[in-house]
């Protein structure tokens, strides 16, 4: 089979996760747990924000049209408190960030351009009317729809949803993803290997890219070369969302992860990608779960994992649409490779 473009592969696998997902799972949890997550419903303002004019500034709350000139200060007004008194002619209201404009008011001098003389504040220049002043709803009016379903919540969402009152949110639920390393030379972290056998440090940065990307990583203990082995562990990863191989995916005499997928029925829409590294990348479908297979050369897997597996968690943890960066940029070195019409991705590193 023919090995299928870059940018159609990540088409490919954005059309069929969405076809088969288009509304993932939601789940109701408190406001401290949801950081990071993808929100599941509209926020709206529970009232104007602000509910009333405020003042901007600390200094006085007067009448524009009689500056400058002098007002006598007829009392104080803190952030907190309600406005008992009305500003009128040649009168002024000391004060403070936050606080109600009293009513008579329709302007706000900050301190620093004024004169205070006991009862008698003595404003140095003219003043538009509007000065200082954040308006009633300015930020928000009171049913405004702020946030909608798909934004990923940060801190300063959760601030937005703690300021409109919500103790818990809706958002959708992280998917759960099997990794699985295959191979007999493969060997958990924990041990010592010999010259034969490496360390199983796929499975780890799989779990960091998983979470990264808004899923739940369950590691799986690595699955020896041989069909039995893959069986029993293709049906205990079936129980969750994604299934992510890393090696096994080669034309390799043992590399057996697409034929025992077969054996469970798969369908395989992706089997080779015109990139490099990782050409031998798999994607399709089992009974009703995704499955992605990377190859097992860590610097493959990685990159593998960021151009096409990340696109599959993060549709299936509610993100709208899945997109890759790329920058453009200016080598300093040059970069020998052969020509080839695989687009290539390399891992550049400052020396």
């Amino acid at each position: 089979m023919n090995a299928t473009p870059f940018q159609e592969a990540r088409q490919l696998i954005a059309r069929k996760v969405q076809a088969a997902y288009p509304v993932p799972r939601v789940e109701t949890l408190p406001l401290m747990e949801v950081s990071g997550r993808i929100l599941a419903q509209a926020v709206a303002g529970d009232r104007d924000y602000p509910p009333v004019d405020k003042s901007l500034r600390d200094g006085y709350a007067i009448r524009a049209a009689e500056v400058p000139g002098a007002l006598e200060v007829i009392g104080e007004l803190r952030a907190g408190n309600e406005p008992t008194q009305e500003v009128g002619p040649r009168q002024a209201v000391e004060i403070m960030t936050g606080a109600p404009i009293p009513v008579g008011a329709d302007a706000v001098v900050m301190v620093e351009r004024t004169r205070r003389e006991g009862g008698v504040v003595y404003v140095q220049d003219e003043v538009e009317p509007g000065t200082a002043i954040n308006e009633q709803g300015h930020e928000v009016r009171r049913g405004e729809i702020v946030l909608h379903p798909g934004h990923r919540l940060g801190y300063s969402e959760i601030g937005l949803l703690a300021t409109f009152g919500y103790t818990q949110v809706q958002v959708f639920r992280k998917p759960s993803v099997a990794i699985l390393s295959t191979g007999d030379e493969v060997v958990p972290i924990s041990q010592v290997p010999n010259e034969a056998q490496v360390r199983n440090s796929n499975a780890w940065v799989l779990a960091t890219q998983v979470r990264k990307s808004g899923g739940n990583p369950v590691v799986f203990p690595i699955v020896p070369d041989t069909p039995e082995a893959l069986r029993l562990a293709i049906q205990e990863a079936l129980k969750h969302d994604l299934l992510l191989f890393s090696g096994g995916v080669s034309a390799g005499k043992y590399d057996l992860v697409e034929t025992v997928l077969a054996e469970f029925g798969a369908e395989f829409f992706i089997t080779r990608v015109a990139i490099r590294p990782g050409q031998p990348f798999v994607f399709g479908k089992v009974k009703d779960r995704f499955f992605c297979g990377l190859p097992g050369n860590p610097g493959s897997t990685m990159i593998t994992f960021e151009i096409f597996a990340r696109g599959v968690v993060e549709l299936l943890s509610g993100v709208p649409e899945t997109r890759l960066p790329l920058l453009r940029g200016r080598l300093t070195k040059p970069l020998h490779e052969k020509p080839s019409s695989r687009d290539l991705f390399a891992r550049l590193v400052e020396s």
